[in-house]
């Protein structure tokens, strides 16, 4: 990514971008009060939400929702109209930020291809779920207290016994566990309008019946690691590696992701978070040791390659900035899928090299990027120091905030006269730090620790 490139990716923004969130925190603005209790600013934003959709196949359904929601009538049917209306506007500004990116680096993107529809889910606990999301909106977030938030509990346990509503359970719990930990919310200061009803209108799209998954594929090839993402919460952590599939034939290179999660408690902190993936040996390895992959049949769905360890091999040591350097600038970038599309969602993986560092910004043939220092994990190598020393870097680029931003995933830098490669999955089969190990050493093996006490009640 060169300068000219981040010259025009950081140039005017996209048109109607800064009016479609004017009228999106509009919305979420009525949201924290609640739509038992519009008043006529919420009302002119619930309008004003209505009118941006005018003309579009939700015009009438979200004007129709404006004005039942405004005179008291909150109907299931109005609620999803109003949460679908919110994210298609999202997603609009999604598609042209993302549309202005791929320009700036010349970047391919493959068209969005529909697969079968998904497996219809018990109606009751769909229902659970929208009814506990409409009582969140009547109450808006103001009114969000313990016995609102308690009320979620059954609906959730319901919903994390049926394997095929796992990703809507794991949202309503994500969410009920903010709120309850900010309850009662009238007393808050700032509330996270933008991010609350990002999770409310998510939820109430997830609880409908139907949809479409995106369109599968099943791929031969060979795996070339760029870079990790690490998303870590108190009660879970999800690994996310970047790659360039080089596919068997002669199609092109594509940019695809690979995923790993699993629950953990949150005393697993730090490089201990690896522990709770290693029944993925053949993944951490490749990450620890920056190893190409060969993969045999595995499932592409939306650039999202379903891991399995049985249909992968490692192969030789493939260096993610050689990688970079040869794949990048051609290789064909996957379609998002619907409900995926969201400005916060952006995250393209980019390679940029010569340029300076002063502070928390990139400097660059005069140009400035944002670096996002507070995205580099505990579980790797990479601070803020080692960034701040850097003259390479891969990265995902990211809107934030109204501005974009780089998030570094592997860093190239001179320390005592040496060039040091670091990148987030260095620490994926333990600490290769001496100061990293001797603090693992001191603070025990946690992981170890639950997993005895565990098999002592079991045992019980």
């Amino acid at each position: 990514m060169l300068g000219t490139h981040l010259a025009g990716l950081l140039g005017a923004t996209p048109p109607g971008v800064d009016e479609a969130l004017d009228v999106v925190a509009g919305f979420d603005g009525a949201l924290v009060h609640g739509f038992g209790r519009l008043g006529d600013d919420g009302t002119a934003a619930l309008s004003a939400l209505a009118g941006a959709l005018a003309g579009s196949p939700l015009g009438g359904p979200a004007a129709e929702a404006a004005e039942k929601v405004a005179t008291g009538s909150v109907a299931g049917a109005h609620l999803a109209a109003l949460a679908g209306g919110r994210t298609a506007l999202l997603g609009a500004v999604h598609d042209a930020l993302l549309a202005h990116l791929d320009t700036a680096l010349g970047r391919t993107r493959a068209g969005w291809a529909a697969g079968e529809d998904t497996p219809a889910a018990p109606e009751n606990l769909l229902a659970g779920g929208r009814s506990w999301l409409g009582e969140l909106a009547i109450a808006g977030w103001r009114g969000v207290d313990h016995d609102l938030v308690s009320a979620s509990d059954q609906v959730i346990e319901a919903l994390l016994a049926e394997p095929a509503l796992r990703r809507q359970a794991v949202l309503l719990d994500g969410l009920a566990a903010e709120l309850r930990a900010c309850s009662p919310v009238a007393t808050m200061e700032e509330i996270p309008a933008r991010r609350w009803a990002d999770l409310w209108a998510r939820g109430l799209l997830l609880a409908q019946p139907g949809g479409a998954a995106p369109a599968r594929e099943t791929v031969d090839g060979r795996l070339l690691l760029l870079g990790v993402d690490v998303h870590e919460h108190g009660t879970a952590v999800q690994v996310q590696a970047h790659w360039v599939l080089e596919p068997e034939g002669d199609g092109p290179a594509r940019l695809v992701r690979t995923s790993a999660a699993a629950a953990k408690v949150d005393t697993i902190v730090g490089p201990a978070v690896w522990r709770v993936l290693a029944d993925r040996p053949v993944l951490l390895r490749a990450l620890a040791e920056q190893r190409a992959v060969q993969v045999e049949g595995l499932v592409l769905a939306g650039g999202d390659l379903l891991w399995e360890e049985d249909k992968a091999r490692l192969g030789f040591v493939a260096d993610p900035f050689a990688s970079a350097r040869l794949h990048l600038p051609g290789a064909v970038a996957a379609a998002v899928p619907p409900l995926e599309r969201h400005p916060a969602r952006i995250g393209e993986p980019v390679l940029l090299e010569g340029y300076s560092v002063d502070g928390t910004t990139l400097l660059l043939d005069g140009h400035a990027l944002d670096i996002d220092m507070d995205r580099l994990p505990a579980c790797g190598p990479l601070t803020p120091d080692l960034v701040a020393a850097s003259s390479a870097c891969i990265g995902l680029v990211r809107w934030d905030a109204g501005r974009w931003t780089l998030q570094p995933l592997a860093v190239q830098a001179i320390v005592k006269k040496k060039q040091v490669d670091a990148h987030n999955g260095d620490w994926a089969l333990g600490p290769t730090d001496p100061k990293a190990e001797k603090a693992m050493a001191r603070s025990g093996d946690t992981v170890l620790v639950l997993q005895e006490r565990a098999g002592r009640l079991l045992r019980k």
